[in-house]
């Protein structure tokens, strides 16, 4: 596997891949952090596309990423990070909600098997888990932590009002 880093305004992301698809993008400090692992190879040729794209996002001129996604995980996982991948850039649903959709009449068991699969999201920002906030609106778990998960959805409404006022 190929990685690289790239600076952003939550931090130092790690990024993953095979040359053809983005497999991870990680914060390189937080409560979830994730580390550089042996055999992996240091290349930021393959990720040029990926930081452009994390640049434009971070910098308001990207409401959706074009990226190609290797998401390797459980059935289960897969179909959450899918229906991540659904969720409107600056709009937020709620864990129920999601599990509403992957796993139709699955109870609270359902909704809290969505917060782990949520969690376990290894493409962070891209595929937006940021976006999965409680039922009544609050902020909870963010493999980033909370602080990240406040400037991801404020820049996502920061973006949205300045279009709307354009």
């Amino acid at each position: 596997m190929l990685y690289a880093t790239v600076d952003s305004p939550i931090g130092e992301l790690l990024l993953l891949g095979d040359g053809h698809a983005l497999h991870g993008l990680w914060m390189l400090d937080g409560p979830a952090a994730e580390l550089i692992r042996p055999g992996w190879t240091p290349a930021d040729g393959p990720f040029q596309d990926t930081r452009g794209q994390l640049d434009e996002y971070f910098a308001g001129r990207r409401l959706a990423f074009d990226l190609p996604l290797a998401l390797a995980g459980t059935p289960f996982q897969v179909r959450v990070w899918r229906a991540l991948l659904e969720i409107p850039y600056g709009e937020t649903t709620s864990y129920g909600e999601l599990a509403r959709q992957v796993r139709p009449g699955g109870g609270w068991q359902a909704a809290r098997a969505v917060g782990a699969a949520n969690g376990r999201n290894p493409i962070a920002v891209v595929v937006p888990c940021h976006r999965v906030v409680g039922a009544d609106g609050s902020l909870t778990g963010y493999g980033g932590g909370l602080e990240r998960k406040r400037f991801l959805l404020d820049l996502e409404a920061a973006t949205l009002a300045r279009r709307a006022a354009s």
